[in-house]
């Protein structure tokens, strides 16, 4: 039977135990820091996870269905050794929100004890990191079950509205995919944002690399040593990449992945930041090349947000 015949029929498989495990195992390893030392708040467990989620096979594709609600509990510590404790409850995690954008995450937070200051920090700085975890929770689903559902040599032939980062194309893009680089395969454009900042060139050039600076403006705990070669890891795992070349504190320039699941697997793209000071400010601009096409807007966004 052909593969798009023997796959065509609907086909619903739920793995809703599979997804409490999921998130139990990768949420509490979440944890970030505050601006003074030794203060942090983190993911302590999960208390609660209602709701379903789902694998469909529609049509030869691979389609996640997913809608829970999630009860989390916090703690923090802060730098006089005082510790905190309370929950977060996100009302939806849901297909809609991570895949289809359609709306925003809610971040419902609550203190039981402790120093309202960590409820602070919590509040501004988890989210950030829950976001970018939860983002991967699709492309785990289609990897762990996807091969299940589909009738063939390869789970992902049938194509997702999951990430291309995570499919093998479709039986009619496959062979001339074979034939592509993966350059030819992802249309990129360029993405660039401008900012004035009062302060020096050195100063900015420190809050941009400086991994105990970073969380400052990223809200989540960062790796980063810049160096020609090393590797960085910004909001939480959201965004990694090595440093290509550093010349402080005027360039940096940089390889750029986004852990998302429409970012497609294996690109990276190119960000170069330039510092040009004046006498009282400094101008930063912030280039993005490869930009896989129909995401410019939302990084544009984040990079004009951040």
């Amino acid at each position: 039977m052909a593969f798009s015949t023997a796959n065509w029929h609907w086909k619903n498989k739920n793995v809703t135990p599979w997804a409490k495990g999921w998130f139990e195992r990768e949420l509490v390893a979440i944890a970030v820091d505050g601006d003074a030392p030794d203060t942090r708040v983190s993911i302590a467990r999960v208390i609660e996870c209602d709701g379903d989620v789902e694998l469909g096979r529609r049509k030869s594709k691979l389609i996640t269905i997913f809608d829970c609600k999630l009860v989390l509990e916090w703690s923090g510590t802060g730098a006089d050794g005082a510790e905190a404790t309370g929950r977060l409850t996100i009302p939806e995690v849901s297909h809609d929100i991570i895949l289809d954008q359609l709306s925003d995450f809610v971040w419902n937070f609550t203190q039981t004890s402790g120093p309202a200051e960590l409820l602070a920090l919590a509040r501004s700085r988890l989210p950030a990191a829950l976001e970018a975890v939860l983002a991967r929770f699709p492309a785990a689903l289609i990897e762990t079950h996807g091969r299940e559902m589909i009738v063939g040599d390869d789970p992902s032939r049938g194509g997702t509205p999951v990430p291309e980062a995570q499919t093998v194309p479709s039986v009619k893009q496959e062979s001339a995919v074979k034939q592509k680089t993966k350059e030819d395969v992802v249309n990129t454009g360029v993405v660039e944002v401008e900012a004035t900042f009062a302060a020096s060139a050195a100063d900015l050039f420190s809050i941009l690399t400086d991994e105990k600076r970073i969380p400052a403006w990223s809200r989540a705990a960062a790796k980063s040593d810049p160096q020609p070669g090393a590797e960085y890891v910004l909001f939480g795992g959201g965004v990694k990449g090595k440093y290509v070349a550093v010349s402080a504190p005027k360039e940096i320039k940089q390889t750029w992945t986004l852990s998302s699941p429409s970012w497609p697997a294996g690109h990276e793209a190119t960000l170069t930041t330039r510092l040009a000071q004046a006498t009282d400010s400094t101008t930063v601009t912030f280039t993005l090349e490869g930009v896989p096409t129909g995401m410019e807007d939302e990084l544009r966004r984040n990079l004009e947000g951040y």
